[in-house]
């Protein structure tokens, strides 16, 4: 099969299209035909050295998200049979023709969902879900703060929070970004290349604040944050892009009984990840494709990944990038 391989940490250019054998699935595995794999910002941290896959992935093909068909099945998979077309969430080796996954960490394809478009729903719906419905407890009727709201996460995050009874404020970094999430359902889009979303958003709740901040961002916005949230409130870091030595009022914490946590997806078992799986079908996949749809802002063959990276680089993008994937088997 082809697959686009790490030659060595770097740039986008040390993304090279090679030949490598088809993988076997173990007994829990299926084995997928990839139609399209997402692009994602691990997969750019991996590519730099800085996020090395685990030992149950490839250690130099990218991707944590395909969509395709299955094309075998190991001795024990009670989900799936050969033919089912699904999307999964990957340890790694999504930029292939060919992959493996765990069978629990496999979803149907939502309705009014392409093949292709599919592939855009896994990491980021896995990791919206973990953390602002699993870890942060979102309740119906609350307020959540999505930091680069223009993001792959960022769009997911919106429309699974407004879909089950949220209000969502977030920031992105032009007009147009804003526009964007306003579209997808933004109670209130921030520029913060203009304004101070920390006051911006003190004055539009009349200090109440909000009760969840899902954070990207980092060190630079930790203080602001905290500020922020209100009584009960929770800080959910997901990824440090500012800095990842931020500065804590102890002193709010306490008074206002916050809560600062975080996760990583990536090192869970297939049984946690499976668990998530089942919340998405059940209770987020109903809402397809009327109040939540795919946000993809381009495609790129597979042999483009470089290119695909370069975009993700320069955060032009609103929305998801994908990679087609055409077997040439």
């Amino acid at each position: 099969m082809k697959a686009i391989c790490i030659s060595q940490p770097g740039g986008p250019d040390v993304l090279h299209l090679k030949e490598r054998e088809i993988p076997q699935p173990g007994p829990q595995d299926v084995l997928i035909q990839v139609a399209a794999a997402g692009v994602n910002r691990p997969d750019v941290s991996q590519r730099k050295g800085n996020y090395p896959a685990p030992p149950d992935a490839p250690a130099d093909i990218p991707g944590l998200e395909v969509s395709g068909t299955i094309v075998a099945v190991g001795n024990n998979v009670k989900l799936w049979e050969v033919g089912d077309q699904v999307c999964a969430l990957l340890a790694g080796g999504g930029y292939a023709e060919f992959v493996i996954a765990p069978e629990e960490q496999c979803l149907i394809i939502p309705e009014g969902v392409s093949l292709q478009e599919a592939a855009s729903l896994p990491e980021t719906f896995f990791t919206v879900w973990n953390n602002v419905f699993d870890i942060g407890k979102f309740s119906k009727g609350e307020r959540v703060l999505v930091h680069g709201g223009s993001s792959g996460i960022g769009t997911s995050a919106i429309q699974m929070v407004k879909a089950l009874g949220g209000t969502v404020f977030v920031t992105a970094g032009s007009e147009e970004k804003c526009s964007f999430c306003r579209k997808l359902g933004a109670d209130l889009a921030i520029n913060y290349r203009k304004d101070d979303f920390e006051k911006v958003l003190t004055q539009y709740t009349d200090g109440k604040g909000v009760d969840i901040v899902l954070d990207m961002v980092g060190a630079a916005y930790t203080e602001s944050n905290i500020n922020l949230l209100a009584h009960g409130g929770r800080l959910i870091i997901i990824n440090a892009m500012k800095g990842r030595m931020g500065s804590v009022d102890l002193i709010q914490v306490m008074k206002k009984r916050l809560t600062l946590t975080g996760s990583t997806l990536r090192p869970q078992t297939p049984a946690y990840k499976g668990q998530i799986a089942r919340a998405l079908m059940s209770k987020v996949w109903p809402f397809f494709p009327d109040e939540i749809k795919p946000c993809i802002y381009q495609t790129f063959p597979l042999a483009e990944a470089a290119a695909a990276h370069e975009l993700m680089e320069r955060s032009d993008h609103m929305g998801k990038i994908l990679l087609e994937i055409q077997s040439t088997i």
